[in-house]
């Protein structure tokens, strides 16, 4: 049966440990592609109208799970640097989760053991959905996908145009369009309720 405390844990698991994994997880394409040279990189955590920006931090408004790294472009671009990159998020949640795993199995964390096995538990979530190859809802490929055709044919082969990861150039301007709409439907509504 679903109680406060089912309530409360629900609360927890969506507003502090799916936050903390899915920066993480994003973290993952920063801290790989810093290795190959990434030019002008951006972690963007939600999505709509942007509270803060610092660096190549963005804070957005809206729900945390719409979050998404871009860059401009590599300095040394080769078929391992983009392999790597995809396995960024891979490889961070599954250290996360194995090293919070074998920190539980050997007595510590035990205070709040609910807490840790929560994020553990979304943590190889991320790695499960991230590593099986699959074409996603939207048609674009998962990070497995991709690694998987890398290391295949040396290349993408699903026959999208878009980037899998967008220019922050190109993100930027489309921030600002985005918000050029919004202000445009407010101020009509604005005097809508005015008359």
């Amino acid at each position: 049966m679903f109680g406060l405390s089912d309530l409360f844990a629900l609360i927890i698991s969506a507003f502090i440990i799916l936050p903390v994994v899915i920066f993480l997880r994003e973290a993952g394409y920063l801290i790989i592609s810093g290795i190959f040279g990434v030019r002008n990189p951006r972690l963007t955590i939600g999505s709509g109208p942007r509270l803060l920006k610092i660096g190549m931090f963005d804070l957005r408004k809206y729900y945390h799970v719409y979050s998404w790294f871009s860059y401009d472009s590599l300095k040394r671009e080769s078929r391992f640097a983009y392999i790597s990159i995809y396995a960024g998020p891979i490889l961070i949640n599954l250290t996360l989760a194995v090293t919070l795993n074998a920190l539980i199995a050997n007595g510590m964390l035990q205070e709040y053991k609910t807490f840790w096995e929560r994020l553990i538990f979304y943590a190889f979530y991320y790695v499960l959905f991230d590593t099986i190859p699959m074409i996603t809802l939207n048609g674009k490929p998962n990070n497995g996908m991709i690694i998987y055709e890398m290391l295949r044919y040396g290349k993408r082969v699903d026959y999208n145009t878009e980037p899998i990861i967008p220019a922050t150039s190109d993100v930027e301007e489309q921030y600002h369009e985005e918000m050029k709409e919004i202000e445009k439907v407010m101020e009509e509504n604005r005097k809508e309720t005015e008359e």
